[in-house]
């Protein structure tokens, strides 16, 4: 058993492996062909967080999915990248609209050089993007117009929050579904399409990388409150100190509403108070370490990896599928 690429995907079968490490690689070129300018200033901004790492989370899928059909057509790779410069770009905007100073353990590009220097870096990366996409054809083009609504879409609702009436665990779950779930969802539908795999592949790939995209959100949320290394990228407690509304936190609200338990409410009013405090943000993340509801977010992410590896059992058996369910083990063991 070997591991493939930063996420740490076991893979059983030597051929598999060279093959997606060969694609990974040149998905790797790729994205620094594509974030180079004619202007320094720009290369090396765009490059930024490019150079930092990252899990590649997003090509392995696209490489992956691409096993059910041709995995050696030429779209496979561009198609890579293009989700790769799309998620990157969208790090550059989030981080301005968190007020972020760090990123995958160097400094956010808004930190190092402002937020005007951040926001147009981002664009610059969805040109590039849209550069590359072009040539993989109108119905590529589509594909990703119509998930990059769903991101935008998304993060609005993130900013706006659920309507009055709304149930905020539902709204927190339509959100993730729009910011991560639909460039997942994209990944797993590009490799099988730029494959030439069948129709009915297409959809069981699109369907489940949607719900491993939820999945892999959800444990990124537990990653920030039950972790205590850099596993998600961020300090612990990075969300809980910004003020982001995560499942575990929703949950202990809802407990918190629905039970009035009196620790219950004190730990909501400690959240709702002054978290910039080191002491006071140490004392909330014990507690919300060993409360039920961290144990039921953890729950609901096994569900969803549990429910992306259901819709796989039509594919037939092959390494490619294997290595697609042990990747919904490896999202659910982040999340502990």
């Amino acid at each position: 058993m070997t591991v493939v690429g930063p996420f740490g995907l076991s893979v059983r079968d030597q051929a598999l492996e060279t093959d997606v490490q060969a694609g990974l690689a040149a998905v790797e070129a790729g994205l620094l062909e594509a974030t180079k300018s004619e202007v320094p200033f720009i290369t090396e901004a765009a490059q930024h967080l490019l150079r930092a790492g990252g899990k590649r989370f997003r090509p392995l899928l696209v490489m992956l999915a691409s096993r059910f059909g041709d995995p050696y057509a030429p779209g496979i790779v561009p198609a890579a990248v293009v989700v790769e410069l799309t998620h990157l770009a969208t790090l550059y905007h989030d981080d301005i609209m968190d007020e972020a100073d760090e990123r995958r353990g160097v400094a956010s590009a808004n930190a190092r050089w402002g937020n005007s220097v951040a926001v147009l870096t981002g664009d610059f990366l969805f040109a590039r993007a849209s550069h590359i996409l072009a040539d993989l054809g109108p119905e590529a083009v589509r594909i990703q117009a119509e998930a990059f609504e769903r991101l935008v879409t998304g993060q609005i609702l993130e900013t706006a929050g659920p309507r009055d009436g709304r149930d905020p665990v539902a709204h927190y779950l339509d959100v993730i579904a729009g910011k991560t779930g639909s460039l997942i969802a994209v990944s797993g539908r590009f490799g099988a399409l730029m494959s030439g795999a069948d129709e009915s592949v297409v959809d069981i790939l699109t369907q489940y990388g949607e719900r491993l995209g939820t999945a892999f959100q959800l444990a990124d949320d537990l990653l920030d409150i039950a972790s205590d290394a850099h596993e998600s990228g961020k300090t612990p407690g990075t969300d809980l100190r910004e003020g982001i509304p995560t499942l575990p936190v929703l949950l202990l609200r809802q407990m918190a509403a629905q039970g009035g338990d009196p620790d219950d409410l004190e730990l909501v009013r400690l959240l709702d108070g002054d978290l910039t405090d080191d002491a006071r943000h140490a004392d909330v993340l014990a507690r919300l370490r060993v409360h039920p509801a961290l144990e039921q977010a953890r729950r609901d992410t096994i569900r969803y990896a549990q429910e992306a590896r259901a819709t796989l059992a039509p594919l037939p058996e092959c390494f490619a599928k294997s290595a697609l369910e042990e990747l919904c083990d490896a999202v659910v063991h982040r999340a502990g």
